[in-house]
């Protein structure tokens, strides 16, 4: 298994990853406009933690660095993948609470980015709100954002892999005197 992990490139690495973020943002699309669910600002951000992951793997895969320049990209990537995690871990926690402890819905997403500076969205989307609470739909059990977070725990295994690569890559050049 090491020996196969070891083996793939930093390009080959990037394109599962992007292959990857390509699956998770079909199955969002499908889920809003071909089932109907409107996604809430939690949805979105999740959204573009996983286009974030897309355009580093996206880079990687064209620039195919060797040495160093693997951990950066492996780095980069699961700095998106990481914000992903927390983002969706947020929502699963929310979609946890007893109903009386959901924070109250505020105005809409598009609304604020129109009337508040982007930090300030940010802290009130991230805060949570009644509508991150509700429980569109359970598969198998386990509601979107769980599958979410799932996904970009998943995802999280090729970053780690960049770096892994990069790191035995530099350890298996011969030492110079």
């Amino acid at each position: 298994m090491w020996n196969v992990l070891s083996r793939a490139s930093i390009r080959q690495w990037s394109m599962v990853g992007l292959a990857f973020c390509a699956l998770m943002m079909g199955v969002a699309l499908w889920l809003q406009y071909g089932v109907g669910l409107e996604p809430c600002p939690l949805c979105i951000f999740q959204r573009v933690a996983v286009l974030s992951a897309a355009a580093v793997f996206l880079v990687a895969a064209i620039h195919d660095p060797r040495g160093w320049g693997g951990s950066v990209y492996g780095v980069l990537g699961l700095a998106a993948v990481g914000a992903g995690i927390a983002v969706a871990g947020r929502h699963v926690w929310l979609q946890s609470l007893p109903p009386d402890k959901v924070p109250s819905c505020g105005p809409g997403l598009d609304y604020m980015m129109e009337v508040l500076p982007v930090w300030d969205v940010l802290s009130r989307v991230l805060s949570g709100s009644g509508e991150c609470a509700e429980i569109d739909g359970v598969w198998l059990g386990l509601t979107l954002p769980q599958w979410t977070l799932i996904g970009f725990v998943v995802l999280a295994v090729v970053p780690l892999g960049m770096v892994f690569r990069s790191v035995l890559q530099r350890d298996a050049r011969p030492a110079r005197l």
